[in-house]
């Protein structure tokens, strides 16, 4: 009588992942790049973010993007418009980018002269919270338009983010009476270990400079300091 045994296949998926992940991890401090993965739900304002970032900072800050969609290239182009250099991956179906689909990528981008790669994940608050892709910190784009509620409906994208950008901040004197930001706060303590939220709107720039600031603290302090 042949035995059956039970396969762990979510495991063995992860598995692989995260060994893909780690090489682009190394391949990231290898060239001295601070990999961010930037998530949030469709229509957050993610690409807006970055757009924003470039705007506002003039290209002081030397950021290139890798930008995760279904289908077409509309925000690397928009990316690239803004003077940021970017590539786009196009998953089909996937609600999710994964390590290996990034390390492909990665062969084919420059990132000579690069201090922040952001990778601008698909437009999603479950799956991209679980894959891996080599990055150093997490970001989560939420727009105040979501629901004062989102993070506990989706607690493992938050409990995951080193920080959450609250987007569309300029929209909140036309939504007195629907959304409370001391309600979203009070959501985000619940699930995150560490809260950590910069009011962030690409319409005006307010929390560019906040923004900036947190990037530049991320970023390894020199050998000989490391040493000293």
């Amino acid at each position: 009588m042949c035995e059956k045994s039970k396969v762990d296949v979510n495991a063995r998926i992860l598995e692989r992942n995260d060994s893909a992940a780690a090489h682009n991890a190394a391949h990231f401090r290898e060239h001295g790049v601070v990999c961010v993965n930037l998530m949030g739900s469709p229509g957050a304002g993610k690409t807006a973010v970055l757009e924003a970032t470039a705007r506002f900072d003039r290209g002081k800050t030397r950021i290139a993007a890798i930008a995760g969609d279904l289908a077409t290239d509309n925000d690397a182009d928009r990316l690239k418009a803004a003077g940021i250099r970017a590539a786009s991956i196009n998953t089909g179906s996937a609600c999710h980018l994964d390590a290996e689909i990034v390390h492909r990528t990665l062969h084919h981008f420059d990132l000579d002269g690069v201090d922040y790669l952001i990778i601008e994940n698909i437009g999603n608050l479950v799956c991209p919270a679980v894959y891996d892709l080599g990055q150093a910190v997490n970001v989560v784009a939420l727009s105040v338009t979501e629901g004062e509620d989102k993070p506990l409906k989706y607690p493992t994208m938050f409990a995951k983010a080193d920080l959450v950008l609250l987007t569309k901040v300029d929209l909140l004197p036309y939504l007195v009476g629907h959304v409370r930001v001391p309600a979203i706060m009070d959501s985000l303590a619940r699930v995150m270990p560490r809260p950590n939220v910069i009011a962030f709107s690409a319409h005006t720039g307010v929390g560019v400079d906040e923004w900036l600031q947190w990037l530049e603290q991320r970023k390894p302090a020199p050998m000989e300091a490391q040493f000293a």
